[in-house]
């Protein structure tokens, strides 16, 4: 392959340059989100990287995934960001537009120019990482959410997971109903419950079904379609606690609850990747068959049939790190993600390189039809410099209809003069 090759030839180049140029050692900071499965695998990278480069030194940095949005805007405040650091795309984007990271260098990776490197990938995966026609990353994942079904909860509440799963998100509010025990008004399990900090990833695409938008198409009007917005505001104040007391942003991780096998959740939101984590997290669990994967689900009202946003995870280099220190590590990024294969069996995450996806063994994997088919029907999530932001004011409306007894049309007034505000200040 055109890739293996390419990456063999940079790699003399590169270690004739470490011999003949300079014997001082780089040290290279990279700071990436905790998973057990992917921190084997990278460690292992790493020395096996520093072996064949003795002159460079990296060390690895693992954070919660909830917390690197706010680490990595803190260190770039400082002027102390990391050499090298991934997050989900929708936080990525304002660095691209602020030109706080750097581009792509062909050279470093392997690759002629970004025709080149497009033609390995499956089409688009890019674009979400691309602005005004430069590249600015490599990706870790490309990741869509379908629904996680403990069998065994379904069978203690009397259902039949074969027949009772929910299509709808209707019938999810219900179906959540008959698997939640409580002791009084305390919910000791729960049928379901949403990743809440992700808003962007699964709470948009709910609005979008409903025939909704975040922004206008021209990008200088928030909130389109104010009865899509409320309809799907009213669908959490009734999951709340002051409603059915279904679930609640002050519960654990659902995803996290799920992998134990206590009886205390019946589904939860994730993606292939859960699957890797459960087998560390509870082995017994992940080869029981007694799980399944079922797709997002769809209000009865729809009027697109939308699923659970795309995602992904690229690594980018910070654009005030020196231009040999950037490109060893561009260089090191690439040696990770040679390795496409590992990643999905070890870690359950897709590159989506088209070596990847063109072999059998890959359309037969647990449940990737579903993961695949939702995400034919899906779109990227979305983009904006000020998409964290966004998604933090729409969590703040959640947050008020669900725990604070605000209204869905209160919560909409706010989010909605929020957002506008924003954009007032761009356009």
């Amino acid at each position: 392959m055109k890739r293996l090759s390419s990456l063999l030839v940079v790699g003399l180049i590169f270690l004739a340059a470490a011999g003949a140029v300079s014997a001082q050692t780089i040290e290279l900071t990279f700071w990436t989100h905790t998973d057990d499965n992917r921190t084997m695998i990278e460690e292992r990278y790493i020395e096996e990287f520093e072996a064949m480069y003795p002159n460079i030194k990296i060390k690895r940095v693992a954070n919660e995934a909830s917390k690197m949005g706010d680490l990595i805007l803190t260190a770039f405040s400082a002027q102390n960001a990391p050499d090298i650091f991934n997050l989900p795309i929708e936080q990525e984007y304002a660095y691209m537009v602020y030109q706080r990271v750097a581009p792509l260098d062909y050279e470093a990776i392997g690759y002629e120019n970004a025709e080149d490197l497009k033609s390995d990938f499956l089409e688009g995966t890019f674009d979400p990482i691309s602005l005004d026609g430069v590249i600015y990353g490599l990706p870790l994942e490309v990741t869509n959410w379908s629904i996680y079904m403990n069998e065994r909860v379904f069978r203690d509440a009397g259902l039949d997971p074969d027949q009772d799963w929910p299509r709808t998100w209707e019938d999810m509010a219900d179906v959540a109903e008959k698997l939640t025990l409580r002791d009084g008004e305390v919910v000791l399990r729960r049928g379901f419950d949403f990743r809440y900090p992700y808003y962007l990833v699964s709470v948009l695409p709910m609005v979008e079904q409903l025939g909704g938008r975040l922004v206008s198409a021209d990008g200088k009007t928030a909130i389109v379609n104010e009865e899509a917005w409320i309809q799907v505001l009213k669908y959490f104040q009734d999951w709340g606690p002051h409603g059915r007391n279904l679930g609640s942003p002050t519960y654990p991780a659902a995803r996290k609850v799920w992998n134990k096998d206590n009886n205390d959740l019946g589904m939860c939101l994730s993606g292939y990747y859960q699957q890797a984590r459960l087998k560390i997290d509870n082995p017994e669990f992940h080869d029981s068959g007694e799980w399944r994967v079922v797709p997002f689900p769809v209000f009865e009202n729809a009027v697109s049939d939308v699923r659970a946003s795309y995602y992904g995870h690229y690594y980018l280099v910070n654009a005030q790190t020196p231009k040999e220190k950037q490109k060893w590590a561009w260089k090191f990024i690439a040696y990770m993600l040679d390795h496409p294969w590992e990643y999905l069996q070890e870690v359950n995450i897709l590159i989506p390189r088209n070596d990847l996806l063109e072999d059998q063994d890959f359309t037969e994997l647990p449940y990737m039809d579903v993961f695949m088919s939702d995400m034919e029907k899906s779109h990227a999530v979305f983009l904006h410099e000020n998409g964290y932001q966004f998604e933090r004011f729409i969590g703040d409306a959640i947050d008020g209809v669900m725990l604070a007894g605000e209204s869905a049309e209160g919560a909409l007034a706010t989010l909605k003069s929020r957002i506008q505000e924003v954009l007032d200040d761009i356009y």
